[in-house]
């Protein structure tokens, strides 16, 4: 019997239904993917909706290969936020800039790692990580 990647089973013991589901998820992901990669565009608006969705359909995500990406999303948006705020506090002593710049930078990494992970249909190993 072959081993599947990731805990799940192959696509070919999977109902039409479930691969519809994970289809639809996959879409779903990579919407969200694109509303973090907007949110410099949108004012923040974009990702305000995006956690949003994340959390709403984050209990259909478990068990499948997406849900690794929705806790990688969340833990951006989160660890974005206070890295924002942070900058923003301290923008007055003139080192909030660079903290901010990082922060983007950082943010745009983790989109990017993601979106190409979710892509390549290649599983976060450490969603909960930095990096």
């Amino acid at each position: 019997m072959e081993q599947s990647h990731g805990g799940y089973p192959p696509p070919s013991y999977q109902s039409a239904v479930e691969i519809d589901r994970q289809r639809s998820l996959r879409t779903l992901t990579h919407i969200i993917y694109a509303l973090y990669a907007v949110y410099w565009l949108t004012g923040g608006i974009s990702v305000l909706i995006a956690i949003i969705i994340n959390y709403i359909k984050r209990s259909e995500t478990i068990g499948t290969p997406y849900e690794a990406h929705f806790d990688w999303q969340i833990r951006t948006f989160w660890m974005g936020l206070i890295g924002h705020l942070i900058g923003v506090a301290l923008f007055i002593v003139l080192i909030g800039v660079p903290i901010l710049w990082a922060v983007a930078i950082w943010t745009l990494y983790r989109i990017i790692k993601g979106w190409l992970y979710l892509y390549d249909n290649k599983p976060l190993t450490n969603p909960r990580g930095w990096f």
